[in-house]
């Protein structure tokens, strides 16, 4: 396999995960994909739309990926690529997968295990290997917040966002465990509101300059 260069911007330039196609271990797995001579294809949409596909075949600590792919508007390039399989013993029995990315950066092997590879590129690699961010890493202070209230609203079977009254307690959910969500989504709208309010406060000064008014924002 090729290498990878180090070169890619950090922060807020780097290419997200959320973006890359990806192939899930987990996911391979619940559907029964990694039994040893299992064969299949799996594909990738947007918007309801096939975007892009992929042929899989698998052996026991193998899983061997065939596609086509395109780098830079130049031609189309038919790719081999063979990701191995671990296993570890989980606690109450039975076993959990990983993949053993096959990056190469700078020359050297990456061998993490990954649950995920993604494939903004030639190969099927780890995040690690392409330096993907987290879309939340990029988000402000105020957005983090917001969103991690909001997906526990949407957990408990509410709505994303303050506008809709806090959700109920699900059945079959222990009290004190949606007592504790609970506290923990008013936290972070909490936390939310306070990291708006510097922007606020320098949006109204702005405004009152612009009037000709003396600001008590500070």
């Amino acid at each position: 396999m090729g290498g990878f260069g180090s070169g890619r911007p950090s922060g807020g330039g780097r290419d997200k995960v959320e973006a890359c196609r990806s192939i899930d271990v987990n996911r391979l797995h619940r559907e029964g994909c990694l039994r040893g001579g299992w064969m299949g294809g799996w594909q990738w949409s947007r918007d309801g739309k096939k975007v892009a596909s992929i042929n899989l075949r698998t052996d026991h600590d193998r899983l061997h990926l065939t596609y086509r792919v395109r780098i830079g508007g130049g031609e189309w390039e038919d790719v081999n690529e063979t990701v191995r399989i671990v296993r570890t013993p989980c606690r109450f029995g039975g076993a959990r997968p990983y993949f053993v990315c096959p990056g190469v950066v700078n020359g050297t092997a990456c061998v993490r295990r990954v649950a995920k590879l993604y494939g903004p590129g030639r190969y099927f690699v780890c995040r690690h290997c392409y330096r993907l961010a987290y879309a939340s890493q990029s988000e402000d202070a105020q957005r983090r917040s917001m969103r991690r209230a909001s997906k526990i609203r949407q957990r408990l079977g509410g709505n994303a966002g303050t506008a809709s009254p806090f959700p109920p307690k699900p059945k079959r959910m222990w009290r004190r465990t949606y007592e504790r969500r609970r506290e923990q989504a008013f936290d972070a709208e909490e936390r939310a509101d306070e990291a708006l309010l510097p922007y606020v406060a320098r949006l109204l000064a702005r405004t009152n300059n612009r009037k000709g008014t003396r600001s008590f924002w500070k």
